[in-house]
């Protein structure tokens, strides 16, 4: 579907006039058209011309379930007409129960407790006011930092911000809420420098950064540490899987400490890497979940926090209130997509789907290690990032200057106009990541791999 040459002028323009789009450099559109995608369809992004581009990146790590799916459409429009809102303040309308029901019965654990918000950052959000509180009613009052990885990304509120560890991000809105630390990441590839020990093993490296979780409560002080907040791979830096042996550590390390354990899965959550969870694929059990993105494959907003029963705990008897909330929290129309979504899921198989595929999708992606421009592929499940150095042998990367030309100047752009829509991204070094629908299979692997193969080898030329 194409628009008139005059309605797509004054689309056009508009965009340029009154559109503040998010984490944009407006100048790189002066005499540029702004990119503008109008339809989907399975894997596929049509653009206001007509030209069709491979959706790698699933939208932004949701569209799981693909797109144009009618049924999500008209689950939503059915819910619209009976009961378009109502809030969860003291109420409560039947598609969130539902939902909280059957979220409840996917997660791992006690963790039975769903508290909806809007999206992933308020999730965060929700999450360490809820770890503050806790303790603050169970007696240990001075608990309320938060410990997270460096290059890490949690959000963009305030709360959510400061825990996310990225210092570019960042710097626009210091001061920002206090009690926020940093330890290392989980980019084995980088092992030897993030240590300053040459040679470590994946599991002696998940040892390793575990370990300095501890020496940081240990250094702030156990008593005052409420919360550890991970992804299960990490997103920022490009999809930093866990080494073996990582979470079962951290595990123990939180428990020793009485430290909450957050499972950030605003992205692995809903079958990104093959499991409902992302820490059921890792195998540990957090003391909340944060969740977003592909619970409504994207059709209508939504997010939550899920939280043990220990943590809940406080609120059941008494005065005591979780002095929290939104007003869009838990929609109807949002739960009632989510529901049509989990369905969806479910009559078509797309976990056992994913976990079938990874291995090839894998093994695809690996075939670029023959060009000397990449370094490393890494990931899980439908999650995947490629590293790209300068230097092969000593894994030297590009400085500031090389990154900016390379990512901004051509690769963005050139992947865009070769036909896949994917993210090239410079948040610590040098990635592209993918992350495709999870309907995906062979030929879209294959897709992928050929339109990465000719920008990357030209980008190669062009150092």
């Amino acid at each position: 579907m194409t628009h008139p040459e005059n309605d797509v002028a004054s689309l056009m323009q508009a965009a340029q006039d009154n559109l503040w789009m998010h984490f944009t450099r407006h100048s790189s559109y002066a005499g540029a058209e702004v990119p503008m995608i109008v339809r989907g369809e399975g894997s596929y992004i049509y653009d206001v011309h007509g030209k069709r581009y491979l959706d790698g990146l699933a939208g932004l790590f949701v569209v799981q379930a693909g797109h144009g799916r009618s049924e999500l459409a008209e689950a939503a429009a059915k819910q619209a007409q009976e009961l378009a809102f109502f809030p969860l303040w003291s109420y409560a309308h039947p598609k969130a129960v539902e939902l909280a029901q059957r979220l409840a019965a996917e997660t791992p654990g006690d963790l039975n407790r769903v508290f909806f918000t809007t999206g992933g950052g308020e999730a965060v959000e929700t999450a360490w006011k809820l770890a503050k509180q806790f303790f603050k009613v169970t007696g240990k009052p001075l608990k309320h930092k938060v410990i997270s990885r460096q290059i890490a990304y949690h959000g963009t509120p305030h709360g959510a911000l400061s825990i996310t560890g990225i210092p570019a991000f960042k710097e626009m809105f210091e001061p920002l809420v206090p009690g926020s630390i940093r330890v290392p990441n989980t980019n084995h590839y980088r092992a030897d420098e993030i240590t300053g020990v040459p040679g470590m093993t994946p599991e002696q490296y998940g040892y390793w950064a575990a370990e300095r979780v501890a020496r940081a409560i240990e250094m702030e002080g156990p008593d005052t540490v409420a919360a550890v907040f991970v992804e299960p791979v990490q997103n920022a830096g490009g999809c930093f899987p866990p080494p073996p042996g990582y979470f079962k550590r951290l595990r123990e390390i939180c428990d020793e400490y009485d430290v909450l354990l957050v499972s950030d899965e605003v992205i692995c959550a809903f079958g990104r890497l093959g499991t409902m969870f992302g820490g059921q694929k890792f195998d540990y059990v957090p003391d909340m979940i944060t969740c977003a993105k592909g619970m409504t494959s994207g059709y209508s907003p939504i997010g939550a926090m899920i939280a043990s029963e220990r943590l809940f705990e406080p609120f059941k008897t008494g005065t005591q209130m979780f002095a929290h909330g939104y007003t869009f929290g838990g929609h109807p129309v949002s739960s009632a997509v989510a529901l049509a979504n989990l369905d969806l899921f479910e009559r078509e198989d797309l976990l056992g789907h994913v976990t079938r595929n990874e291995p090839v999708f894998r093994s695809t992606l690996e075939r670029l290690l023959d060009l000397p421009i990449v370094g490393d592929v890494r990931g899980s499940g439908y999650f995947w990032g490629i590293e790209l150095v300068k230097d092969k042998g000593t894994k030297q990367t590009f400085n500031a200057e090389e990154s900016e030309r390379l990512i901004r100047g051509f690769l963005t752009p050139a992947l865009y106009e070769a036909g896949l829509y994917c993210r090239a991204d410079d948040r610590g070094d040098p990635v592209i990541q993918l992350a495709p629908p999870l309907i995906c299979g062979p030929k879209e692997f294959d897709e992928i791999e050929s339109i990465l193969r000719s920008v990357l080898t030209e980008a190669g030329n062009r150092l």
